[in-house]
């Protein structure tokens, strides 16, 4: 059991070690281009390429992912926080806020299937 354990922590430190340097890379490429875009998207897009492009391996950072994703929850206390803070402002801007947490949404799900269908598309002509 200590060596399945040991393998499973290696392989979550590998995964978070990754995510974390693309993050970085995300970071000093806006800071390097002045994008108004945020750091960690830049990062998740490079990710995302070199996840297409087979630089990256999907079992290289699944297992961080998975580990992410288990504790998904914690990583919203501060956003709760701010917006317990912040309530009296965020009623006061409360449409623009509605539409676009909306329109966000649905952009998102639209990427996210679109994404989804080209990955699997990609996948289905490399089994033999």
């Amino acid at each position: 059991m200590n060596s399945s354990v040991n393998a499973n922590s290696a392989r979550f430190l590998l995964g978070f070690t990754l995510l974390c340097l693309f993050w970085a890379l995300g970071v000093l490429i806006v800071n390097w281009t002045g994008a108004p875009i945020p750091a960690n998207v830049v990062g998740m897009g490079l990710l995302a390429a070199g996840l297409w492009m087979g630089w990256v391996r999907l079992e290289w950072v699944a297992a961080a992912a998975d580990g992410l994703l288990r504790h998904l929850g914690l990583l919203f206390v501060p956003a709760g926080a701010g917006v317990m803070l912040y309530g009296e402002i965020i009623r006061g801007e409360l449409w623009p806020i509605a539409v676009t947490l909306i329109a966000g949404t649905a952009l998102t799900l639209a990427a996210a299937a679109w994404a989804a269908r080209a990955f699997t598309r990609r996948g289905e002509g490399d089994r033999p």
